[in-house]
This record gives structure tokens, C-alpha cells and sequence, in this order.
């Protein structure tokens, strides 16, 4: 990182930027061109394991590249403070962020339900939130195991 201020590596602050955001955007490997996608996404974390949990319909442009290469990268933001300096002409921006790469795999029909509740509890914090079980058959839910993780952070001057 070439500035190592900003940089933020302590694990459990990666992991409070990652439970801010509400928006994973998901790189994958398209014959040789990234193809990005915004997703919702759930957190689960063991001891040592960061998991970024991501549900879809069972088929569909994500799905087939998946299926052809199964590593990906990651990047989620916020914290975003727009700052125009209008005396010395100078505008930047304050933000956090993260990204990292990993491997998905897809979860069967009896991983998903637990999975799809991390995934509510990422925008329903501590609520149990309700879904309805009915959609675990027709869900595609899948996993992405982080191997590597980065953090970066520019606090607003």
C-alpha cells in the first residue's frame, strides 16, 4: 500500500467496515475481462475464517462464470464525505474500504438457511429478521471464503 496511514489491517476493524456497508461488489473472471455485480451480501466469521455470503435465482450470467472459475475479488466502501477546499482549489473525498479475494462454493439445500439468515442479520442487525422458507429451494446461495483482505481509510481533514 503506498500509503501506509490510510492503511487499516487490524481484523475486527476490517470487519467493522464490512458490517457498515451494504453494498459487495463482486469481481469474476469473464474469458479474460473482469465482470462486476453489486450484491447484497451476508458476514460469517469464525475464529480464523471471514465468509461473504451472496444469494441469487438458480440461474443467470454470475452462476455460469462462477461455475467456470470459482475465484473472485471483492470491494465494498462508505463512509463517503465529499470535501472542497474552494480557497486553495483543492476537492478529495474521505472514505473506508475493503477488498480481498477468495473462492465460492455453492451451499446445499441444508447450508442455505443458516446462511441466508447471516445474510438478513447484515441489514436487520439483531432482529432475527423473517424470511420466508419457501424460497430456499428456488435461492442460490453461495459462499465466498476470503483468502486475502485489505483495508484502507481517509479520515475526512
Amino acid at each position: 500500500m503506498r500509503q501506509k496511514n490510510r492503511e487499516v489491517s487490524n481484523r475486527e476493524e476490517l470487519l467493522e467496515i464490512m458490517r457498515r456497508c451494504d453494498v459487495c461488489r463482486l469481481a469474476l473472471n469473464n474469458e479474460g475481462y473482469p465482470y462486476i455485480v453489486p450484491m447484497n451480501f451476508g458476514l460469517s466469521v469464525d475464529e480464523d475464517k471471514i465468509s461473504l455470503i451472496f444469494h441469487s435465482a438458480l440461474e443467470g450470467m454470475k452462476l455460469d462464470l462462477i461455475r467456470k472459475d470459482n475465484r473472485a475479488s471483492f470491494e465494498m466502501d462508505g463512509k463517503h464525505q465529499l470535501q472542497y477546499f474552494e480557497e486553495q482549489g483543492y476537492c478529495t473525498m474521505a472514505y473506508e474500504s475493503v477488498i480481498g479475494s477468495g473462492t465460492i462454493r455453492f451451499l446445499s439445500d441444508k447450508e442455505k438457511e443458516q446462511a441466508l439468515r447471516a445474510l438478513m442479520d447484515q441489514y436487520h442487525p439483531g432482529k432475527n429478521a423473517y424470511f420466508n422458507p419457501a424460497a430456499i429451494s428456488r435461492t442460490a446461495v453461495y459462499v465466498l471464503e476470503v483468502e486475502s483482505i485489505t483495508g484502507k481509510r481517509k479520515l475526512p481533514k
